[in-house]
């Protein structure tokens, strides 16, 4: 999988120099936030059922992952065990100095089979959000992070008709049993991320994707098995219509049942520079996010992740200069990335901003130690221009099962033994754990 990783780099790269990152940097630097969050600001760590909780094996995921052919390196498996350490999860967020945890329920646990819900499960992620707030912690509950039930992959997945009002039966099922005691709902993960790598992996990767699926379809014996993140090519539109109508349908179904609950979904934003005249910047925003921020405007907030940043001239995303971070698969890591794309959503979109992922792959914990308080001071200033940011969840609290690529990134505050399950948090998790403790830079 390493290979493809650096097949996506390598495709990324044109000629040219990087123009604008002195110019931007040095007005960075030139600026000096007010360290003081606002009071009641939400530090926290993101994690997704799916990639911690283990054994998800209703979940259309698991299904492609035990197959060959499949795009997946290495199967799920136990992954962190935390459908059993859940407590221990939330005690190290609260050791940590935290203040909130977002995670996920997972949909192929609570409606196993087509309109067959399990009350058990319900109580089981109701005991999670109890768990939360027995620790001084708010919850922030993602309800789908890129996974769905076999059977309603099975059946096309997000470009069947039906799909945007399954998803808001299933929420309205989980608003009623959670509802009432979480503090943040967001539908989806992450809608558009088949929209960002649509240019971006390299033939090859579509061609294994596209096996995974027919693989899939022709051991269930049905037309077509389509995964949210795990799709050919062909089917990536009338993925994005399903997932834009599950979500106008699942914010409905939620506020139905809470009001005032505030409901949004997450949005992969990559730090898009233009550099020269001419720039594609604009044209590849449009692409990758205009539908969503549109979108957005209805909402009561929006969660933006980002990782990287992309410098765009005329005619091509421009290399990283020489000498830059790169995290685990060669891809530049840059602090003021965040800063950058939280203050393009709020642009564009007029609304709150929660960081909802922010992070960095990699095995040298002293890159993620320097890059947080970084990031965070770009974020700051950011918050002190006028943009209104609720919080800042770390992707990842564990080191955890990254979809196609297995368990070899490591973007956690805590390393996992694959075998007894022990989480050890990171030097990095008292740097974030210092900043929240005193809210301040």
């Amino acid at each position: 999988m390493t290979k493809i990783a650096n097949l996506d780099r390598r495709s990324l790269l044109a000629a040219g120099a990087l123009a604008a990152a002195a110019p931007l940097a040095a007005r960075a630097a030139a600026k000096r936030p007010n360290p003081a969050f606002p009071k009641g600001f939400l530090w926290g760590a993101a994690t997704a059922p799916h990639q911690i909780e283990g054994n998800n094996t209703a979940s259309d995921l698991w299904f492609v992952e035990n197959q060959k052919p499949t795009i997946f390196a290495e199967p799920s498996g136990d992954a962190c065990n935390s459908l059993e350490l859940w407590a221990t999860d939330l005690d190290i967020v609260k050791a940590l100095g935290l203040t909130s945890y977002r995670f996920g329920v997972e949909w192929a646990r609570i409606e196993p089979e087509k309109g067959l819900f399990s009350q058990a499960m319900l109580d089981h992620y109701k005991r999670i959000v109890e768990g939360c707030h027995a620790r001084g912690l708010t919850p922030l509950v993602t309800f789908s992070h890129f996974t769905a039930p076999r059977w309603f992959s099975a059946q096309g997945g997000w470009t069947n008709a039906e799909a945007p009002q399954l998803f808001a039966r299933y929420c309205d099922k989980v608003a009623r049993a959670i509802g009432a005691d979480i503090a943040m709902a967001m539908t989806l993960n992450e809608p558009n991320i088949l929209l960002i790598l649509k240019n971006i992996l390299p033939p090859q990767v579509w061609d294994i994707q596209r096996q995974t699926q027919e693989t899939a379809a022709k051991r269930l014996g049905v037309e077509k098995f389509i995964c949210a993140n795990v799709a050919g090519r062909e089917d990536i539109d009338a993925i994005h219509a399903g997932l834009m109508a599950g979500h106008k349908a699942a914010r409905a179904a939620i506020k139905a049942v809470r009001g005032d609950l505030p409901v949004g979904f997450t949005l992969s934003i990559i730090d898009e520079q233009a550099s020269g005249r001419n720039s594609l910047r604009d044209k590849v925003r449009a692409e990758l996010y205009g539908d969503w921020l549109e979108i957005a405007k209805a909402d009561d907030f929006m969660g933006v992740q980002n990782y990287e940043r992309a410098v765009w001239n005329d005619k091509a995303r421009l290399p990283a200069p020489e000498g830059a971070d790169r995290n685990w698969s060669g891809t530049e890591v840059w602090a003021p990335s965040l800063a950058g794309a939280v203050r393009y959503a709020h642009e564009v979109t007029k609304v709150p901003i929660l960081v909802s992922e922010h992070g960095v792959g990699t095995e040298d914990d002293t890159l993620r130690a320097r890059f947080i308080p970084a990031a965070l001071e770009g974020l700051k200033q950011a918050m002190d221009d006028g943009v209104p940011v609720l919080g800042y969840m770390h992707w990842s609290l564990l080191d955890n099962f990254e979809w196609i690529f297995g368990y070899k990134p490591r973007f956690g505050l805590c390393s996992v033994d694959r075998k007894t399950f022990a989480r050890m948090p990171k030097p990095s998790a008292s740097v974030l754990g210092g900043i929240a403790r005193r809210n301040s830079l």
